[in-house]
């Protein structure tokens, strides 16, 4: 069925609630872990620019591995990559912010203020727990 843009109706008929919440230990949502739910999470997006943005950064990333392997040659973005991936795996505990610096120095992203900078702030985060329950579960000692 086709809606007044032109586009096929992008919105499922209905959403699953078991699928909603994940069940812990005791059979109720285990929010502390998988943090709440939200239905807007999973609908499809609502403008056809939306997956374009939420996919920029890979898209910048392929476009970069393009250009360097034409340049350099194929070792190039292959050593990229692994330092990419290096850097990815610096973090801190699983209950404090990262500010993942050495990715954003590989990206040269470091110079530039963009709304994540600015609206970013870890003093005002949602996801503050229990730091011991925390690290437990990402250790999978629980």
């Amino acid at each position: 069925m086709l809606n007044s843009r032109g586009l096929r109706s992008q919105l499922k008929d209905s959403v699953p609630v078991a699928g909603l919440c994940p069940q812990g230990a005791y059979g109720v949502q285990d929010s502390l872990r998988s943090g709440f739910t939200s239905v807007k999470n999973q609908l499809l997006p609502s403008h056809p620019l939306e997956i374009s943005e939420k996919n920029f950064q890979l898209n910048q990333d392929k476009m970069n591995f393009s250009t360097v392997r034409n340049i350099q040659g194929l070792h190039a973005p292959l050593k990229l990559q692994m330092e990419y991936m290096a850097a990815r795996q610096i973090q801190r505990l699983p209950f404090l912010q990262s500010s993942n610096l050495a990715l954003d120095t590989l990206r040269g992203s470091d110079e530039s203020i963009g709304f994540e900078d600015v609206l970013n702030d870890p003093a005002q985060s949602e996801v503050m727990g229990e730091p011991h329950m925390m690290v437990e579960y990402k250790l999978g000692l629980q």
